[in-house]
């Protein structure tokens, strides 16, 4: 990366090259509102040629029948290099979506460049892809195997908000099963999209294999209808998700789906409140709230609820929200003035609502550049309410109280997402059993990690469809097929 002005072309069959069209979208740091980047902005004819590059390289090139072990190779290069590139990596992730810079360094880059590593490491080599059947006997005595087999041209669109993550974690698996690929990033973080395709070049991977294309509406209703596209992987909100659901329908695409949430923390009487804080305000600081798995419902026994209000907000005090690279900043930006404007009539609709602002509710003093919004707390919430049924996507979290387990399990299920969630007690056991009855993908009990590869993110309900991560992730990508024979000869 030089400067802080990055431009691409698209990537296309192995090659940079031109758009269709002149319309070129402009990058901006959500800190400061500068552009610091610029990139063309693709149509339909563009992405057409990315997926006829793509229907090629899997139809006619040597991706997909190239060896598990072979393909390993090439993504431990490409994991090699992101890890020479990690320092650039991380300033690009601040100054593309907002990121602080601990949170760069973790989960928006560090993190996906070590799920890389395990699907290289302990997932290809042990992934069963073929499997031998028993003996079988009907007309006559046979035997058989299960292969698995790469599904074919891949269309992989992502989110704004954790974009290196996203796009590693939909290319890892992808490649790893012999797909070739179409990746569309979201039209706010396209750049580290095109760092993947540079890193893909350098490593070998073959052309047409990996393909990146900017655009929005068209560009994506392209890749969900064109039926050279065998499968979508889409990571955004429930509302976009139906609609990708519904264009993929016609060619009966397999689609999986990675939604939103509205997550819910349940504090019980005896939980350690101090690790329980940190929870719930990680849920409203990190990423600004934008993220689909942060934990944005704050279900507390009502003997709590007084002290955990109180602890939340003084802890809330000494978040400093700014610019990423200021030194001491906590919480960065929103991505963009329209999301901003979203959350904000969201913060009106609750109070109109009848819920009460325990803290925040407007915009930091002296941050008059840059889509900032203070950190935001409601109590006196209501699970019917429009704020406790809806992703803010945004630094805002809702305090419901509850009388006893059953209430809390009713209210934590009561919700149209299950994506992910969290248990406190002192009683590991009873943790364990209320985390058993919560629907949701992906939960937590005093504070265990909900980033291991080893784990299958995704959600129940309207969060989703499918699974991503490790060989679950893996899975998505392939097709099974059955070859059974005779063991009778002549």
């Amino acid at each position: 990366m030089s400067g802080t002005d990055l431009s691409y072309r698209l990537y296309i069959d192995g090659t940079w090259t031109d758009a269709s069209g002149t319309e070129v979208t402009e990058v901006l740091d959500p800190a400061t509102e500068e552009v610091i980047g610029r990139v063309p902005q693709a149509d339909a004819t563009d992405v057409r040629r990315a997926v006829a590059a793509a229907r090629r390289a899997f139809d006619e090139g040597p991706w997909p029948r190239t060896g598990p072990r072979e393909r390993g190779a090439v993504l431990l290069r490409m994991a090699e290099i992101m890890e020479r590139r990690t320092p650039e990596l991380i300033e690009l992730t601040m100054r593309e979506a907002g990121s602080t810079r601990s949170l760069a360094r973790g989960m928006q880059v560090g993190v996906p460049v070590a799920h890389l590593r395990d699907m290289v490491e302990r997932v290809l080599p042990s992934f069963a892809w073929e499997t031998p059947l028993p003996p079988s006997v009907g007309r006559g005595i046979g035997q058989g195997v299960l292969l698995r087999e790469p599904f074919g041209v891949a269309a992989l669109i992502s989110a704004y908000n954790f974009p290196f993550f996203l796009n590693v974690l939909k290319l890892a698996p992808a490649l790893a099963a012999g797909c070739t690929t179409v990746l569309k990033p979201a039209p706010t973080t396209p750049l580290e999209a095109f760092v993947l395709a540079e890193i893909g070049e350098e490593a070998g991977l073959p052309a047409g294999v990996l393909n990146v294309v900017t655009g929005d509406i068209d560009a994506g209703r392209e890749l969900t209808t064109n039926p050279q596209v065998d499968l979508v992987s889409f990571t955004g909100s429930d509302l976009v998700g139906r609609q990708v659901y519904e264009q993929a329908a016609p060619t009966l695409k397999k689609v999986v789906l990675e939604l939103g949430g509205k997550s819910a923390a349940i504090i019980c009487e005896d939980a350690d409140l101090t690790r329980a804080v940190a929870d719930v305000v990680g849920g409203i600081t990190t990423h600004a709230g934008q993220g689909c798995g942060l934990l944005t419902r704050t279900l507390v026994h009502r003997s709590r609820h007084d002290e955990l209000i109180e602890r939340v907000t003084r802890t809330l005090d000494r978040v400093v929200v700014g610019n990423p690279f200021d030194e001491g900043v906590r919480m960065g930006p929103l991505i963009s003035a329209a999301q901003r404007a979203k959350v904000e009539q969201l913060i009106r609709c609750g109070r109109e609502e009848g819920a009460r602002v325990a803290y925040g509710g407007g915009r930091p003093a002296g941050l008059d550049r840059g889509f900032f919004l203070e950190p935001t707390l409601f109590t006196g919430v209501d699970n019917t309410m429009s704020i406790a049924r809806t992703e803010f996507f945004g630094p805002v979290g809702v305090v419901i109280p509850f009388d006893d387990d059953d209430e809390a399990v009713h209210i934590a299920n009561d919700s149209p997402y299950g994506l992910a969630g969290s248990v406190w007690a002192h009683d590991p056991a009873r943790a364990y059993a209320l985390a058993r009855r919560i629907r949701t993908g992906l939960i937590t009990i005093n504070g265990g990690s909900a980033l291991t590869p080893y784990a299958a993110f995704g959600g129940y309900k309207q969060s989703g469809l499918g699974r991503e991560w490790g060989e679950h992730g893996l899975s998505e990508f392939l097709q099974t097929k059955s070859v059974t024979w005779s063991v009778a000869t002549g």
